[in-house]
């Protein structure tokens, strides 16, 4: 039986705790969190062993492993507080804020033989996983463009208050949603070398950036887009969409499917004639033993628990694979000068408008 301890208890930590507390192959030994009166509910209510300091943690518990849910700019140093004392880890996205920690911390883990994993959940989705098959199988052709969407309707008025509020604390929406857009690219058709034309715009927050539009460029000649927008409400929740085009046709996936298109049919794909062919999620997708939000939570999860009993480190989803996304995000901020556009004020401009055309 797997040891764990779970480090973070907010939205997602929460979530991690309900489907690791139900994996048959895990034991939930304590938790940790600085919030006293969710800490003190939890031990009341379900007797889980609360903490409110990391290291009495470490020190306290005997553990195998550690599933980090913390504000990102606190990943590097707990990561490696939990390398150190040899313990798996599985860390939210975004993996770490700085590349050279990221590259020293994934190197760490390399060097003990400890499984490593970030929380790119979309990569567990049947219709994700069944675009990097087509890609790398071959039939679209050459591939010359790529691009990532992701929208929904996280901040919709001027607020504060949270870590993703802050810039210092690792929040935006570039860490926040177009890091998952982003480490789809790099599992779908590979990460760019460089990109351009960076757009950082703030909407109604005054720290952090609300949208990001950017081109991705590939040493092939290959080009890409990234468009991000977490303030728009015509979505109920967060939307991913991946398009890919190749000389011999294209694919275009999100949560729920994966259209198909081929110019001609490709051996690789029998199933697949010229034209459209649609596969869905529903028959992509594997049954899990517990499900919360979308199998794809408990699918990750459960990698992580057999990566570690079988003792493979060459995961899907490895501290090295995370790192390719924050290496796009550190040339998006580096091309946009770490800053982002500051929103606009709509009522002085209207009245300005207003007055000068009828007053």
């Amino acid at each position: 039986m797997l040891r764990l301890g779970m480090v973070g208890l907010g939205k997602m930590g929460l979530s991690h705790h309900a489907i690791v507390n139900a994996h048959p192959g895990v034991k939930v030994v304590a938790a940790c969190d600085q919030t006293a009166y969710l800490t003190d509910v939890l031990t009341k209510y379900t007797g889980l062993k609360c903490y409110d300091d990391y290291d009495k943690l470490l020190a306290g518990e005997s553990l195998d492993a550690v599933i980090i849910a913390t504000p990102s700019k606190l990943h590097a140093s707990m990561v490696e507080k939990a390398l150190s004392r040899g313990l798996h880890v599985f860390c939210e996205k975004p993996f770490v804020l700085d590349v050279a920690d990221g590259e020293r911390l994934a190197a760490l883990a390399e060097s003990k033989g400890l499984v490593n994993q970030v929380g790119y959940h979309y990569r567990f989705v049947g219709a994700f996983q069944e675009a990097a098959k087509i890609v790398k199988s071959g039939a679209l052709g050459r591939i010359h463009h790529v691009r990532a969407e992701a929208y929904g309707p996280v901040v919709l008025r001027p607020k504060g208050g949270t870590w993703r509020s802050a810039k210092s604390e690792g929040g935006g929406a570039l860490y926040d949603y177009a890091c998952h857009a982003l480490d789809l690219v790099n599992f779908i058709v590979g990460a760019p070398t460089s990109v351009g034309g960076v757009v950082l715009n703030s909407i109604h927050s005054r720290d952090v950036e609300d949208e990001v539009y950017c081109t991705l460029n590939y040493s092939d000649g290959a080009t890409g887009q990234l468009s991000v927008n977490w303030s728009d409400e015509s979505f109920r929740k967060m939307s991913t969409k991946i398009s890919v085009w190749g000389t011999n046709g294209r694919i275009a996936a999100d949560r729920q499917e994966c259209q198909i298109y081929l110019r001609t049919p490709h051996e690789a794909l029998p199933d697949a004639k010229q034209g459209w062919t649609v596969r869905y999620t529903t028959d992509l997708t594997q049954e899990v033993w517990f499900y919360l939000r979308g199998e794809e939570y408990s699918a990750q999860i459960d990698y992580f628990v057999k990566a570690i009993e079988s003792k493979r480190t060459d995961n899907v989803n490895s501290f090295r694979s995370a790192l390719e996304a924050d290496r796009v995000v550190s040339m998006i901020l580096a091309e946009a000068g770490g800053a982002a556009r500051p929103a606009p004020a709509p009522a002085a401009a209207s009245k300005g408008f207003w007055s000068r055309r009828f007053g």
